[in-house]
Parts: C-alpha cells; sequence; structure tokens
C-alpha cells in the first residue's frame, strides 16, 4: 500500500532515520547524540523527530526502564524506493529520462552497479521490443 505523502519522510526526517539505518537499533540518547554532533540539535528537536517517525511507522520502539530503544521497520533502500515512486509519480510526460540522468550524474556508482543498470536497460528494451 502506497504511503500518503503527508507519510513521507521530510528533510529532518531522513536526517534522523540515517542515524537510526547506520545503528540499526540504539537508544534514544544515542540519536540524541549523534544529531547534536552532526545538525546541532537539541535533545528535544530530536526526540520530536524520534516521535514523528514512530507515528509514521518508520521506526518501531521498545522501552527499557526509563530508556527507549528504536529500531527501522523497513530498510533504507525500501524507504528511499517509496519516496522514488511518489516521485515518479509527480513526473510529467518527458520527465522521466532527465530526472534518471540527474540521479545518475548526482551518484557514484561501482562498476558493478553500473553493470546492473546495464542489465536493467537491456531488459527495458528487450520488453518495449517484444
Amino acid at each position: 500500500m502506497p504511503r500518503k505523502k503527508s507519510d513521507l519522510l521530510q528533510p529532518s526526517e531522513w536526517k534522523i532515520m540515517r542515524i537510526v539505518w547506520k545503528l540499526k537499533t540504539c537508544a534514544a540518547r544515542d540519536v540524541y547524540t549523534r544529531a547534536k554532533e552532526l545538525y546541532g540539535w537539541s535533545s528535544t528537536t530530536a526526540k520530536t523527530i524520534l516521535s514523528r517517525l514512530v507515528d509514521k511507522g518508520y521506526l518501531s520502539t521498545e522501552q527499557f526502564g526509563n530508556c527507549y530503544v528504536y529500531k527501522p521497520v523497513r530498510s533504507a533502500v525500501k524507504t528511499l524506493c517509496c519516496s522514488a515512486d511518489a516521485l515518479m509519480e509527480n513526473a510529467v510526460e518527458g520527465t522521466t529520462a532527465p530526472l534518471l540522468a540527474h540521479i545518475l550524474k548526482k551518484s557514484d556508482l561501482s562498476e558493478e552497479e553500473v553493470e546492473m543498470l546495464r542489465s536493467l536497460i537491456e531488459e527495458y528494451k528487450a520488453r518495449k521490443e517484444g
């Protein structure tokens, strides 16, 4: 089921999710500390964003005494794909190729990733011709 636009991640939420994805399972204090180091955010700001991410279903939480432990509900790739789907829903006819080209220019791909893209393009061409 596609997410509603209001459920998509906002820039500040992506920042917190990157921290949680990297740590995999983390205490709230770990997130506050890292957000302060990276972005200069107060613990209150990080706490607010963590709460929003739980409400939106991106994070699960467990309480151990007075400590909260957070885990991502889905992987970074699945979350990015959901956002890409929302982006593609808004693409105007004729803008898909320039959008993909822009993403490619901004990317630092390994040779293996380049080969995967070549393979996908060949599969796409074969479907179109078939």
